[in-house]
């Protein structure tokens, strides 16, 4: 078995949480169909889960429970985009985005008088890949051009985000959660990241 996976049991032992809870959380959308693999054992068949995304989650889960409903909380973790509509200075005022990301929007062409949700997501991962250092200004105007074309297409399902570059040139992607990609030899992956995180953290800013 890879690292990359945990079983149940070393899941409930690890977390402390029990195999109702697990399932309860299962049934309320927390944790996504997809993470319970059902995979052959030295035991017969035994669940497993994408160890790094399902420990992240549950960590999430237990200290946001107190402060939110299972179904708040289901909200939270979907990858549905909702109804929202913000100007710069919402966003501004809410510590979503910078004036300096919001500058390299306008150079773009993409400024807008009010930004729906999908829109203020690319600002959001705009504003956090820029303020890491992940991303330079200009690999910044690419995923502005890639996001506001393409974000729309994983509205209603997990999607990542992929920054490669290839003799110093930089492309971002955007694709399908847990894709397998691959390339030639002069390519190299410099990000990969869930975009279902920026949501969960974007939805709470918005609350």
């Amino acid at each position: 078995m890879t690292d990359d996976l945990i079983s149940k049991k070393e899941l409930l032992d690890l977390t402390g949480i029990s195999y109702g809870q697990l399932y309860r959380w299962k049934r309320k959308n927390l944790i996504p169909e997809e993470w319970f693999i059902r995979k052959s054992s030295y035991t017969g068949q035994e669940t497993f889960f994408p160890k790094q995304q399902i420990l992240t989650r549950i960590d999430k889960i237990l200290h946001m429970k107190d402060g939110l409903s299972l179904d708040e909380l289901a909200d939270v973790f979907s990858p549905t985009l909702g109804e929202v509509e913000m100007s710069a200075e919402q966003l501004m005022d809410r510590n979503i985005v910078s004036l300096a990301s919001l500058e390299l929007v306008r150079e773009a062409g993409r400024e807008q008088q009010m930004y729906a949700l999908e829109q203020i997501m690319m600002l959001y991962v705009l504003e956090k890949l820029l303020l890491s250092g992940d991303i330079t200004r200009q690999e910044g105007s690419l995923l502005i051009e890639v996001m506001s074309e393409h974000y729309y297409r994983f509205a209603n399902r997990a999607s990542e985000l992929l920054l490669i570059r290839k003799m110093g040139v930089p492309t971002f992607m955007l694709i399908g959660a847990g894709a397998e990609l691959y390339f030639d030899h002069g390519v190299k992956v410099v990000l990969r990241v869930p975009l279902g995180t920026f949501m969960e953290e974007l939805k709470l800013k918005l609350g």
